[in-house]
């Protein structure tokens, strides 16, 4: 179809080419081969009357009419989306449909376990992927190779739709013989003692406690670094090492390891965990039941505990932690 001289259809070939700012890339998005794209790129680059994507090094750069075009271009494709293409109604118990989540080990335990099972009920066809946390999940939701990314609210972007779920704080976790864990945790204790720490992905990026502790001035031991959550209480067992680990997660634990709890000896501020979704699918409908039941799943099954301290009683500015925690994690914030 086309509009004066413009096919149409090469809209979205170009949406896809100013954000990949690729000719492989883009085609792998489109599902079109790359000699494919690269004839589209040369009719877009003729209708324009601009090369659009310039060799740089490399890379490929825009040029300063592509970098004008990407914002109009992204609203016309969204504006056909929402207002011409006609969605077909949701129904969860006929559904057909794959979600994927990138979610950590501990976020799959203290939530997605159980609000999947409750979502089997009503929606038996649908189907779901969870995928392991690594060092760029922003750049999984724009690439869109996720659905929907469940993290800390530090580590989300101001660029999408997002909302929070649930509320957590820390404990210090250790095995129930280790001496040093047969009477209160004390700030001199956890610093002697050894620790086991959880780091994700290629550039082994620290979970927000490893990180957080980093900050204080005396720094703690780190004996075991491992690559996820649930391999924490494995590694203290039968020794003199710690974790700090999620209270959730730790007194789901404790009930079935030889394990307890102390609380951490110094201001440790709770963690948010945001659900967020690219900000092209806020009209999916099928995304949007999924959402919604996790936001009341968690609000009713993951209640919030008792002892969880609030963020207005920590000595701790949360906007400033906020701020140096992006600056810390660029390819998780950006």
């Amino acid at each position: 179809m086309r509009f004066g001289r413009l096919d149409l259809n090469l809209l979205v070939a170009l949406d896809a080419l100013l954000t990949e700012k690729s000719v492989s890339l883009a085609a792998d998005r489109l599902c079109l081969s790359q000699s494919a794209t690269s004839s589209a790129l040369g009719r877009l680059r003729e209708y324009f009357g601009d090369d659009l994507l310039v060799v740089k090094g490399r890379s490929m750069i825009l040029t300063t009419r592509a970098e004008e075009l990407i914002e109009p271009v992204r609203a016309v494709l969204e504006q056909i989306r929402t207002t011409i293409a006609i969605a077909p109604p949701f129904d969860p118990a006929t559904a057909d449909r794959q979600v994927r989540f990138m979610a950590s080990d501990y976020s799959t335990q203290v939530l997605l376990a159980e609000a999947l099972a409750e979502l089997e009920r009503d929606a038996p066809n649908m189907r779901f992927e969870i995928q392991p946390m690594h060092e760029a999940p922003i750049e999984a939701i724009e690439r869109g190779y996720i659905d929907l990314l469940l993290t800390i609210d530090y580590a989300i972007s101001a660029d999408h739709p997002s909302l929070i779920l649930f509320e957590d704080d820390y404990v210090v976790v250790g095995w129930q013989d280790n001496p040093a864990m047969q009477g209160p945790m004390t700030r001199d204790i956890y610093f002697e003692l050894g620790h086991v720490t959880a780091r994700f992905g290629k550039a082994r990026v620290p979970a927000f406690d490893d990180w957080f502790v980093r900050r204080q001035k005396q720094q703690r031991r780190v004996e075991v670094v491992a690559p996820t959550f649930l391999s924490l209480p494995g590694l203290v067992i039968n020794t003199n090492r710690i974790a700090t680990m999620h209270r959730r997660l730790a007194e789901q634990l404790v009930t079935t390891m030889p394990l307890v709890i102390r609380e951490i000896p110094f201001d440790f501020p709770p963690i948010r965990e945001a659900l967020q979704w690219h900000i092209s699918n806020t009209n999916d409908r099928a995304l949007r039941w999924v959402v919604e039941r996790l936001q009341l799943i968690a609000a009713s099954k993951v209640h919030k505990p008792d002892n969880v301290i609030a963020l207005a009683g920590q000595q701790i500015d949360r906007d400033a932690l906020e701020v140096e925690y992006r600056m810390h994690h660029p390819q998780q914030a950006r």
